[in-house]
């Protein structure tokens, strides 16, 4: 088994597995109704069209993986798919990139309560990670036709054993 510690989330380490959600420098901002309200713009554009998919908005409920080993990974080969924190809480995001997929090209992010992540495409990536207690993500995802879900499951000896530090 393989130890992983989270290295933190940004928009640069994150840019080959999607998009980091967060008011920042990045964003394009812009100040709309009469002053009182700053919008942070285009922070991640939906991919969800294929085969006639439409976006969704869904909240999950998470809890925390005891012990925390990742052994699953998924994929979504038709559309996007997006978490952003509801619970003040931070939580883990765990990825690896597009093509066969390669436990050793793993990467563990630490993510912070304000900070939501996009995946694009055909990203692989473990199931939302919740940390310390039961937390609710708010989900923009694809809905429709076709197969929008590849599944893998680890090893004994591919399974990550996660490390907080």
């Amino acid at each position: 088994m393989r130890d992983l510690s989270p290295e933190p989330l940004t928009a640069e380490a994150f840019a080959q597995f999607g998009d980091v959600i967060e008011m920042s420098d990045r964003a394009v901002r812009r100040t709309i109704n009469y002053g009182w309200t700053d919008r942070y713009d285009r922070l991640a554009m939906l991919d969800v069209s294929d085969e006639g998919g439409v976006g969704a908005i869904s909240i999950f409920h998470a809890r925390p993986l005891d012990p925390l080993v990742l052994r699953v990974f998924e994929r979504h080969p038709l559309g996007s798919q997006s978490f952003m924190p509801l619970s003040g809480r931070r939580y883990l995001v765990a990825v690896a990139p597009d093509g066969p997929f390669d436990a050793s090209r793993v990467r563990l992010f630490g993510a912070a309560p304000h900070q939501g992540v996009q995946y694009a495409k055909n990203v692989w990536h473990h199931f939302v990670l919740a940390l310390d207690a039961e937390s609710a993500f708010l989900v923009v995802d694809r809905v429709g036709p076709g197969d929008n879900l590849q599944e893998i499951w680890l090893s004994s000896s591919q399974a990550i054993s996660v490390r907080l530090d």
